[in-house]
């Protein structure tokens, strides 16, 4: 260190070699300045950094945006788009798949009053029945129906939303799984050289527009009309459409191979099989609203 005396550099010691000051007060002193002169200086407070969106609610919004594109694509150029569809569009069909599945039971389920209405005054109208009624029965009838539309019924059967929708459109879906695998391996048998990724997404978009039909059926059916049963009608019978149109789109890939009608007619075969079984099991649900309806007390204090 430096003599603060005499200016002589030491190389260490008590005492300055060349004028004798002592060396060991100078070094404190200086540790002292030095510490007294360093003071940690206050980090600045970080600024209120706005929390990042949710990775999940960013991946959500990319999602809908884009099957909105991809739905809205579809009704306006239905077979352009189903060729255009790769397994790019995996996502988007299956989603188009389960909004199809679920559409069916939510319908009924807003709408199995109107539907019960209907069914009782087509049976009205047969002429044997209708023979056989007095004009103050039809009133009494009507009178009915307009009691029925304006009670909730629901809360007094206990129809269980969660119990119907989930179940029942967990069996819709399932058959929709087995049509498009059937339809998927008739394709093979045709010699069509595809993967069931892109072959699913071809199906999903061909499947938009009966999508289309039920979800404004399901729309008439909250909004109590009762024509919302035609619309579901044409969504459920557009699927016999759909198989053909999705097989039709591909190219065999070899000659040979099964005739794309026999193809369309096994499938034929499988979706009636299905809708046989989707039927048992909604017929199955109406029974017991008919069974709790019967057994209901609070129903029966409105008649």
């Amino acid at each position: 260190m430096n003599c603060s005396n005499c200016g002589h550099f030491n190389d260490g010691g008590k005492f300055c070699v060349k004028c004798g000051h002592k060396l060991q007060e100078e070094a404190a002193a200086s540790q002292t300045a030095a510490a007294s002169e360093y003071q940690p200086q206050p980090q600045p407070q970080a600024a209120y950094a706005p929390q990042q969106p949710n990775q999940r609610v960013r991946q959500a919004k990319k999602v809908s945006k884009s099957f909105f594109s991809y739905f809205a694509e579809g009704i306006k150029n239905p077979t352009a788009t189903a060729q255009a569809a790769g397994e790019s569009q995996f996502v988007n069909a299956l989603i188009t798949v389960i909004l199809y599945a679920l559409s069916i039971p939510i319908m009924l389920y807003v709408g199995w009053k109107l539907l019960l209405i209907q069914f009782v005054r087509s049976m009205f109208k047969l002429p044997i029945i209708s023979e056989e009624l007095a004009p103050s029965d039809m009133e009494d009838f009507n009178t009915g129906v307009d009691l029925i539309k304006a009670t909730d019924i629901n809360s007094i059967i206990h129809f269980n939303f969660t119990d119907f929708v989930f179940k029942q459109g967990i069996l819709i879906f399932i058959g929709l799984a087995v049509i498009i695998g059937a339809t998927y391996v008739a394709a093979k048998f045709g010699k069509v050289d595809v993967s069931f990724k892109e072959f699913f997404s071809r199906f999903g978009t061909f499947l938009i527009i009966p999508t289309a039909l039920l979800l404004i059926g399901l729309v008439l059916a909250f909004l109590h009309v009762e024509y919302f049963s035609y619309f579901m009608n044409f969504g459920l019978l557009s699927i016999f459409l759909v198989v053909p149109f999705t097989i039709a789109s591909f190219k065999q890939s070899g000659s040979g191979g099964l005739d794309r009608i026999y193809s369309t007619l096994i499938v034929y075969v499988v979706i009636t099989i299905v809708l046989t079984f989707i039927a048992n099991g909604l017929g199955e649900e109406a029974k017991t609203i008919i069974t709790r309806m019967g057994n209901s007390t609070e129903l029966n204090d409105l008649f």
